[in-house]
């Protein structure tokens, strides 16, 4: 798909990867909207994003909010593309040190924001998409958020990992389920990236991540997770597919 002259959105978008995604997308000619919750805005807006971008405040779980921004996003142009980056994770183990469960609303609320938020952004963006005309015998993409840990969940991850592998098996399902409506879905699992949630990390530690990955050796760049989406929705024969960018990093338990 061209992106210049589309609508799309890019939903967890105020920030890292998701911000990123938006402004390649927008410097490719698209018509970004960026959806996030409301108190994400001011940060946004201090990122200096520019004219092809602009911010629609939603919840990804609520369905009427995020409902409202996808339509906001498509009234410049008919929305074709979305880049659902909205998730989070929570440390929890199946049984505490002192030897209780694990508590229960952690988990639901992690499945909650990256797995339903997930199905909104599938079943929401494809009815929208799915009214489009054809071009170029196709109506719009999804792509997806997933992780290295849907293959490799450490420690403390139950939550984060089940919600991501969730995700895995939700694309090609997606994909099919598309097809007819000439919509594509892919899913990207990045391994360690250099976020705002790392920023917050001391030096060694930073330091004993980027030497866990092969090659190359450091943290993973938001801009290349933007490439990488940006690929997916120009490559046309892409799709079902959930594609690993992770320096060739595999998990271990902690």
């Amino acid at each position: 798909m061209n992106l210049d002259g589309v609508g799309a959105a890019v939903s967890g978008g105020a920030s890292g990867l998701g911000l990123a995604t938006a402004r390649t997308l927008a410097a490719r000619g698209a018509h970004v909207t960026i959806i996030d919750l409301p108190s994400s805005r001011e940060a946004m807006a201090a990122q200096a994003t520019g004219d092809l971008i602009r911010f629609a405040p939603a919840d990804v779980t609520d369905p009427e909010q995020f409902r409202s921004a996808l339509e906001m996003a498509g009234e410049r142009s008919s929305l074709r593309v979305l880049v659902h980056t909205a998730g989070r994770g929570a440390r929890l183990r199946l049984v505490d040190r002192q030897g209780d469960p694990g508590q229960l609303e952690p988990f639901q609320q992690v499945i909650n924001l990256n797995l339903i938020g997930s199905y909104n952004a599938l079943r929401l963006a494809g009815a929208q998409m799915a009214r489009a005309e054809l071009v170029d015998d196709e109506r719009g993409v999804i792509v997806l958020t997933s992780s290295v840990a849907a293959y490799e969940g450490q420690i403390g991850q139950i939550a984060y990992a089940a919600s991501k592998a969730a995700i895995v098996g939700m694309t090609i399902t997606a994909a099919r389920d598309f097809a007819s409506k000439g919509i594509r879905v892919c899913t990207i699992a990045p391994g360690i990236f250099d976020t705002p949630l790392f920023t917050k990390l001391r030096d060694d530690v930073r330091a004993q991540l980027s030497d866990s990955v092969p090659f190359p050796r450091r943290l993973g760049q938001s801009d290349e997770f933007a490439s990488l989406a940006a690929h997916i929705v120009e490559n046309r024969y892409l799709n079902g597919e959930t594609i690993r960018l992770d320096g060739a990093i595999r998990m271990g338990a902690r």
